[in-house]
């Protein structure tokens, strides 16, 4: 279809993860396996938090909002890469690419805030305790957790807006197994300036702001800790912040290695296995890391599933 001289692509085609029939079908086991344990165990951490009413605290209420983005994020991407493997099509339409992108970014950018309002409830809880139950109060648990949602979906209705404008016209094929912004750019046939001035302003606001914001947070947390006098106090609470920081330091520097190079094809190969770190291997972790080795979260699960243990 011709429009101003441009040949208007109608569906892309996703490049995959391997050429190899052998390597597809054990890409095939693994990545089900994964998807089933993400939405398994983030199910199963919403379900316990929303039914037991002594987690209803803003800790668990924010493990719930994760486990809720980790379901999605897993269900925007790995479902169509499955179907990839299978064989069925590697084809996306441009409105299913569209839409992949747009819940990929807003739910990517949620989770950087999620992180951050996360690390400022453990900052409060452990360096100013006497006013947890007022700066953690349940509005304010909701205020912060509507504006995780809110700024992230309209950062990310910004960038399919401007990704929407632009004309493809060919070649189609996308070098990676999802409809990302760095990856679409390369394809495009009109400027991109505008798109790339915006993911910069992007990263800069998830990215580096919040990372400084979540490390200020635990710099005060881990003084606080080291005026602890018990060793094992210090140990319990070391161990719980080295978790959680594991798991920032490395969805940050994932996402943000992908979206530094918007306009860079010549690290997409790299960048398609630090996009199965953030959108397969984090949701799958996430639970594990976070709440199933909770002592709270697992009588709350032995509540709703007596098997368990």
């Amino acid at each position: 279809m011709a429009i101003n001289n441009y040949t208007t692509v109608v569906e892309f085609v996703l490049q995959g993860l391997s050429g190899d029939a052998r390597v597809q079908a054990l890409f095939l086991i693994f990545f089900l396996l994964l998807y089933i344990l993400a939405l398994a165990g983030n199910t199963l951490i919403f379900i316990a938090i929303s039914l037991n009413p002594s987690l209803h605290t803003p800790m668990y209420f924010f493990l719930a909002n994760l486990a809720l983005l980790d379901i999605v994020c897993t269900s925007t991407v790995l479902p169509k890469l499955l179907e990839g493997l299978v064989g069925k099509s590697s084809h996306i339409s441009y409105k299913g690419c569209m839409t992949q992108l747009f819940f990929l970014t807003w739910l990517l950018g949620a989770e950087l805030l999620l992180l951050t309002a996360m690390a400022y409830d453990r900052y409060v809880a452990i360096c100013r305790p006497l006013h947890y139950s007022m700066l953690m109060s349940r509005p304010i648990c909701v205020l912060l957790a509507g504006c995780v949602w809110v700024i992230s979906a309209a950062s990310t209705s910004v960038h399919t807006g401007l990704m929407a404008r632009l004309n493809f016209c060919g070649p189609n094929q996308i070098r990676h197994f999802l409809c990302e912004v760095p990856t679409l750019l390369l394809l495009s046939c009109s400027p991109t300036t505008l798109n790339n001035i915006m993911i910069v302003i992007a990263d800069v606001y998830f990215g580096v702001v919040n990372f400084l914001l979540t490390m200020i947070s635990y710099s005060f947390i881990i003084a606080s800790i080291l005026r602890i006098r018990s060793a094992e106090g210090k140990k319990r609470a070391f161990s719980t912040c080295s978790a959680h920081l594991v798991v920032v330091i490395l969805y940050y520097s994932t996402v943000i290695y992908t979206y530094l190079q918007p306009g860079s094809g010549s690290s997409l190969e790299n960048g398609k296995v630090v996009a199965l770190l953030y959108t397969a291997a984090s949701p799958t972790l996430n639970p594990l890391i976070y709440s199933l080795r909770n002592k709270d979260v697992k009588v709350a699960l032995r509540k709703l599933l007596p098997c368990f243990h």
